[in-house]
């Protein structure tokens, strides 16, 4: 298992990161909160703690900023019905600490918001995993790299930066679109982050 990736950060969007380290690229599979950690680091170093999944179809790589963070995506994937796919979406819709929140107390009605849950899967993820998050130590992390949060740009920058992100994450183009739209119109200075994070509560 490769325990993380220490090298030069080329290429960075919503759901990706490349790192290059000792001649090699890496696409890596992020979340929103790692993509806001690293805003900002194109061409310096970086660090990045994975999960490796290797199936017969596929070999992906998810990275992290610390390794608490990675510890709630692992833990996620230990939910039956929930994959790579839905651990990442859903540590994308909540941070670290608002998701260790939300299992500590129960709210799977909050929980349930994310697309492709319901409220079934979000109340299997709190009853399997309560006892564990309980035990994650969410204080200061010498492993966290600087949070460094975007601007938000022009309109037109973040819309297509937004959509560009939901559509990888598997939302149709045209309902990412009118979702943005909204969400840019109500609130126009808003960052790539939030506006993704909202769009995925309404898609």
């Amino acid at each position: 298992m490769i325990e993380y990736i220490h090298g030069t950060l080329t290429e960075l969007n919503p759901t990706v990161a490349i790192v290059e380290a000792a001649g090699v690229g890496y696409n890596i599979a992020i979340t929103l909160p790692t993509y806001s950690a690293l805003v900002g680091q194109e061409g310096k170093e970086a660090i990045l703690y994975t999960t490796e999944i290797i199936r017969e179809d596929t070999h992906e790589l998810y990275g992290f900023v610390n390794r608490v963070e990675r510890a709630l995506f692992e833990m996620l994937m230990t939910v039956s019905g929930v994959g790579a796919a839905t651990a990442r979406m859903i540590m994308s819709a909540f941070s670290a600490t608002d998701l260790h929140m939300l299992i500590a107390t129960g709210n799977s009605k909050a929980m349930a918001k994310v697309k492709g849950l319901g409220p079934k899967t979000a109340q299997r993820i709190i009853v399997d995993l309560k006892d564990k998050v309980l035990k994650l130590d969410l204080g200061a992390n010498p492993n966290e790299l600087p949070m460094e949060f975007e601007d938000g740009g022009t309109d037109n920058a973040v819309k297509s930066e937004a959509v560009s992100a939901l559509t990888m994450l598997g939302f149709p183009a045209a309902a990412s679109g009118k979702a943005v739209d909204k969400i840019l119109k109500a609130e126009p200075n808003a960052s790539v982050e939030s506006v993704i994070r909202k769009a995925l509560t309404m898609l």
